[in-house]
């Protein structure tokens, strides 16, 4: 008779493939089942083939640019099919690696592939046909591409994130539909790439949740790139004639846009069919599946974890839930207190973003808040590696910093430290006690700091006033 598992895992992507070894680690007796490919969307239709696609761009923009750098500029020569090729050589070098199967199975993992149904509280069936005992179930199968309602669009054929690098002849001209993160990293890759792309967005600007000045500034960033922005125009019907797909937008923008091929970045949907949840009784939103903040279901034995809940749909946000999960399906009673969780969207130059946005805070703390802003073009890295195109925002409460947007090379590096700030309730003018290397694209953030602590210490300029003496100075001489 087979011993009963201690966790089952559906979904081996970046939340699954975390927490099964997490669990693994423990000691614990884990199976993992699998409908498709290890490594779900971030390996195979997200970060990893998106973040290959914009280095491709970037160092084709720095050879048509060269001249910033007192170098010949040159226009590159681009063979979108060898582009492409090496995307799917990067994807196949950690599919062999870090989302090997083989070393999940040595970790002591059962790995199986198929169709998974959570059938009672403690049994996932898979394929129909096998049946695994478990003390706990983490589902964890991720999102596909949101497809929004366009007469025609379906019987012209389109590209998600899904199938746009399985491409083996790239398009030469793209309309790419939403200006989410998905949509504007790559039109402005695509752009850099020699493609002729137009970027519809149905809001009146990119990325609506963003620090709106800073969203301005990447909006023109792009437009120089080469791409063509439609903002709040709403795409209505497509069709395909001699071979080419023409997209009719409505609303500022009524115009039609005549392409190879359209690509739909217009969010996600969560994964949650067939899995028989809410035969179980528990409750599958708009969103994903409802869960209480510990990863928990109505079920108090089946857990869901990562983009299939709806939350932060970005690989590290997934894989810390999936931890959060099993930590608290076998340690209960944890502090439930959320770190904050920082994203990066991946233009040229990056944004970074943790915490409230001016107007968030605005409406949470009134009056106590301060807003701290530097360009990048007072400062001496950006100014040598021809980067200043950017700005720093930072954002106080009473003092403590809550939140912080950064438009800036290696935005997804500098804000970490703010991230730890955050979590730990630090002072921005704390923060200015802590020595930066120099240059670093770090300095702007050093110097909003010190200015916050200069602003303090002007504030007690008062006790500085000639014969005053200072307890805390005094000094006694023998």
């Amino acid at each position: 008779m087979r011993r009963r598992h201690d966790l089952v895992v559906i979904g081996m992507g970046s939340c699954g493939i975390v927490a099964a070894e997490f669990a693994a680690r423990l000691g614990l007796r884990v199976a993992v089942v699998e409908r498709s490919r290890i490594g779900g969307d971030c390996l195979w239709t997200g970060c990893v083939p998106s973040k290959a696609l914009i280095a491709s761009a970037r160092a084709a923009d720095t050879i048509r640019h060269a001249d910033r750098y007192g170098l010949k500029a040159a226009e590159p020569e681009i063979d979108l099919a060898q582009v492409w090729a090496r995307i799917r050589t990067v994807q196949q070098s950690i599919a062999r690696t870090d989302d090997d199967p083989e070393r999940i199975a040595a970790l002591g993992i059962d790995v199986m592939f198929g169709s998974a149904e959570v059938t009672s509280p403690t049994t996932v069936l898979v394929d129909g046909v096998r049946s695994i005992e478990t003390r706990f179930v983490l589902v964890s199968t991720g999102s596909h591409p949101a497809v929004p309602r366009i007469v025609g669009l379906e019987a012209c054929g389109y590209l998600t994130s899904e199938n746009l690098f399985e491409v083996t002849d790239p398009p030469r001209s793209i309309v790419v539909v939403g200006g989410g993160p998905i949509g504007t990293e790559l039109s402005q890759a695509f752009a850099r790439l020699g493609i002729v792309t137009t970027l519809v967005q149905r809001a009146d600007r990119l990325l609506p949740i963003e620090e709106p000045v800073l969203v301005e500034r990447l909006e023109r960033r792009l437009q120089r790139d080469g791409v063509r922005l439609l903002l709040g125009a709403e795409p209505v019907s497509a069709r395909r004639l001699a071979g080419r797909v023409h997209l009719a937008t409505v609303g500022t923008h009524e115009v039609t846009v005549e392409a190879d091929a359209v690509l739909v970045a217009a969010g996600r949907v969560a994964n949650t069919g067939g899995l028989g949840l809410e035969r179980l009784g528990i409750e599958v939103g708009e969103q994903g599946i409802v869960t209480d903040p510990t990863g928990k279901t109505a079920v108090p034995t089946v857990y869901a974890a990562g983009d299939v809940t709806g939350g932060y749909r970005f690989t590290h946000a997934a894989a810390h839930d999936g931890v959060k999960a099993v930590r608290n399906m076998f340690f209960p009673g944890h502090d439930p207190s959320e770190p904050p969780i920082p994203w990066c969207i991946f233009t040229d130059p990056e944004l970074a973003h943790v915490g409230l946005t001016v107007a968030e805070a605005e409406r949470r703390h009134g009056r106590d808040v301060e807003v701290w802003r530097r360009d990048l073009s007072g400062d001496d890295r950006p100014r040598a590696d021809a980067a200043t195109d950017g700005s720093i925002v930072l954002v106080t409460a009473k003092g403590r910093l809550v939140g912080a947007q950064l438009l800036s090379p290696r935005a997804g590096e500098l804000v970490q430290e703010l991230v730890m700030a955050i979590r730990s309730g630090m002072r921005l003018s704390e923060l200015g006690g802590i020595v930066h290397a120099y240059p670093t694209y770090a300095t702007p953030i050093a110097r909003l700091a010190a200015d916050a602590a200069f602003d303090r210490a002007r504030r007690y300029r008062w006790l500085m006033r000639p014969g005053r003496v200072l307890r805390s100075s005094r000094t006694t001489s023998t």
